[in-house]
């Protein structure tokens, strides 16, 4: 044992079933990284397609804000000024706003294999507990995001100073000529604006998602204890599987009963096959095969045969080729015959009390198979 790892160190691969059970309690990939992409992304598709329907809500707005008469100034009522210009803006904005959720669930469901599990939002105390958030800020993960934040300032700044050069010229001008060209050019400006930081914020998901693969797989690592008690849990331990194939073996004692109380004797493998045979003249002209079995099955037949004091003979090649080549309730191959008649002959003089050697008998090379039902025609 001195060469076999510590069982309380987690140095094994997480299993199929371990990651499963972590999905079902919600620990699944995530990247808010990701996240992020794609809901800018998304928001400035739909800005470039469909922002048109904005825009004009935008200026509607700005024109029932800023445009006054008579009557408005007589009865000023700036609540209502306010609620008709959100009025004019709230719808496409909702639309905006439902695309950008809907492609953070998407982006994360699929990234995290789908699975949604409600429990997560249910409240924590330890979300909002002072130390665990201490520990979480200036532990290794609290370090990481620390550093991450860092490099995503730095990408996205160095982006949005790059727009900035590139719009410089038209940005200068903003504030002077006419208000609707002004407002088409701030337009068009703050979508390319939004492009530009998305393509950053996709490049850092693209480095951030093996991060969060390696810390996720890297929790979720087995001890040599836990991988044994997986195995037991899927495979059932030793008690267990013995009392199952107990159960079976005396399952199969109950449905091979009727036929075996009709058995004159039983060949066997002897661990791995046994068939039970008969021979009444009235009822057929050779030997029958009552039931034959083969494992646990063959264990059963075993087990029955010594309950109801039935001769168990050993001849391995015979009942391998007994039982490949008759089916239950049927008449043995006739190439069989004489080395059945030979053992009926010896199960007959024990009867009769004689003491008398085992027959040597013979199989037909043409007869002969393995474990597997394969013929073995080189057999000696």
């Amino acid at each position: 044992m001195s060469g076999e790892e510590p069982s309380g160190e987690k140095s094994f691969e997480p299993t199929d079933k371990r990651k499963r059970d972590a999905a079902g309690k919600g620990d699944v990939l995530r990247s808010k990284e990701l996240a992020t992409a794609a809901a800018v992304l998304v928001g400035a598709t739909w800005m470039s397609w469909a922002g048109g329907w904005l825009y004009d809500a935008l200026v509607q707005s700005l024109h029932q804000g800023l445009v006054w008469d008579r009557a408005d100034v007589d009865d000023f009522a700036p609540g209502a000024m306010m609620m008709t210009m959100m009025i004019a803006v709230l719808p496409p904005i909702i639309v905006l706003g439902a695309l950008v959720i809907l492609s953070s669930l998407v982006s994360q469901l699929g990234f995290g294999t789908g699975i949604w599990v409600p429990k997560n939002l249910a409240f924590k105390g330890s979300r909002i507990n002072p130390l665990s958030g201490l520990k979480r800020m200036f532990g290794p993960n609290g370090l990481i995001e620390i550093v991450k934040g860092l490099a995503k300032i730095g990408l996205l700044g160095t982006v949005a100073w790059a727009w900035g050069l590139s719009h410089f010229a038209g940005l200068t001008t903003l504030g002077r000529g006419d208000l609707a060209q002004q407002l088409g050019f701030a337009w068009d400006a703050l979508i390319t604006l939004a492009y530009w930081l998305g393509g950053g914020l996709l490049l850092i998901a693209l480095a951030d998602v093996p991060v969060q693969f390696f810390r996720r797989n890297k929790r979720l690592k087995m001890t040599l204890q836990e991988v044994r008690d997986e195995s037991k849990e899927q495979d059932g331990s030793p008690e267990q599987k013995a009392a199952i194939r107990d159960r079976q073996r005396r399952m199969a004692m109950g449905a091979m009963a009727p036929a075996m109380r009709e058995a004159q004797f039983i060949i066997t493998n002897p661990t791995h096959f046994s068939v039970a045979l008969a021979y009444d003249p009235e009822r057929a002209d050779a030997p029958i095969l009552l039931a034959k079995g083969r494992g646990d099955r063959a264990l059963a037949m075993r087990e029955l045969a010594a309950e109801m004091e039935l001769p168990v003979l050993q001849y391995p090649s015979l009942a391998r080729a007994l039982y490949f080549t008759t089916r239950e309730k049927q008449i043995i191959r006739h190439e069989l015959y004489g080395a059945v008649a030979a053992i009926l002959a010896f199960v007959y003089s024990i009867k009769r009390g004689e003491n008398r050697d085992a027959p040597d008998i013979n199989v037909p090379v043409e007869l002969r198979f393995d474990a597997d039902g394969k013929l073995l025609p080189n057999e000696p």
